[in-house]
């Protein structure tokens, strides 16, 4: 089989080594431009483009995959099939159809819930249970094709962004292989998504990490969990600095106004629409991460978060 992966981001990387293990011919790597990255802004490939050179393979990395010639090049490798996972672009019909079984995606949720950039984040943040890979044809709209398998996953009261990634990044080979050889017969199943169970989640910026002390210490909570490591969660001292807040350790009963912050049994606790938040560490605007009764024990004045 012929295969053309399409992929970007480092989600997507335990599946493109276990492509390479497979016994299949990978026509190529279609990703990302190399982006600026960094203080000083240093051009910086994708990983998975140099894990593609290192492998001997080809790389395409067009600005847009809506100009003719880049799809011409594209059509004429002749793919059997279109893998494609965390690329970051719509793709175009022409390019969608080319694949001759078929343009598949693997997607970090179980759809329909969830279609769109931070399904993983939006998973911890609302508090579910499980999460997993959807593996689906690719069509014209986002994440709305027929669902071809799902693997699902627990996820754990300590999980944050960043672990929950990982887990779903290395169950992405296991969810592919499961399909891959009716895709090559040409008897992969299809299920419909179901209209009414849809929900959509956009990209992240900084301010969804800004902490609203007025909602439940248990919201809070996973706020801070589904926003680390990005775009990491913030708040404000009373004074106006500004302070970085990592995934807390505990939630505790009591009653304190919304950003108020005092120290109990040596932990730095702060007030919340319902209940306690305890924080672990934190990391002052310009400074170093540390813990929080550190950080709080070195303040002259009470620092109530706003």
């Amino acid at each position: 089989m012929k295969i053309l992966v399409v992929a970007t981001g480092d989600i997507a990387l335990p599946l493109w080594d276990w492509l390479v293990r497979q016994d299949v011919s990978i026509l190529g790597l279609v990703t990302q431009p190399d982006k600026p990255q960094g203080r000083k802004m240093v051009m910086t490939p994708p990983t998975i483009k140099l894990r593609a050179i290192a492998a001997g393979i080809r790389v395409f990395q067009p600005e847009s995959l809506r100009k003719k010639k880049v799809i011409d090049e594209l059509v004429m490798l002749e793919p059997d099939l279109i893998v494609v996972m965390a690329y970051g672009q719509m793709l175009p019909m022409r390019f969608i159809e080319s694949g001759r079984l078929g343009c598949v995606n693997l997607h970090a949720s179980l759809l329909p819930k969830y279609r769109g950039a931070a399904c993983i984040p939006a998973a911890i943040w609302n508090g579910d249970d499980v999460t997993g890979v959807t593996l689906m044809h690719v069509v014209k709209e986002m994440d709305a094709g027929d669902i071809i398998t799902q693997i699902s996953i627990p996820i754990s009261p300590t999980d944050t962004g960043g672990s929950l990634h990982d887990a779903l990044a290395q169950l992405a080979p296991r969810v592919l292989a499961d399909a891959i050889q009716d895709l090559a017969a040409g008897t992969a199943k299809r299920f419909p998504q179901d209209p009414h169970l849809v929900s959509h989640v956009g990209k992240l910026n900084r301010d969804h990490g800004r902490i609203d002390w007025r909602k439940p210490a248990i919201e809070i909570e996973r706020l801070l969990r589904a926003m680390d490591p990005w775009p990491s969660t913030f708040t404000q001292c009373a004074n106006g600095q500004r302070i970085k807040i990592f995934p807390a350790q505990n939630l505790i009963s009591g009653n304190l106004p919304a950003g108020e912050t005092m120290i109990l049994d040596d932990q730095f606790c702060v007030g919340t629409g319902r209940d306690l938040l305890v924080i672990g560490d934190v990391q002052p605007e310009g400074g170093k991460r540390m813990p929080a009764i550190a950080f709080a024990r070195g303040l002259r004045d009470s620092c109530g978060f706003v």
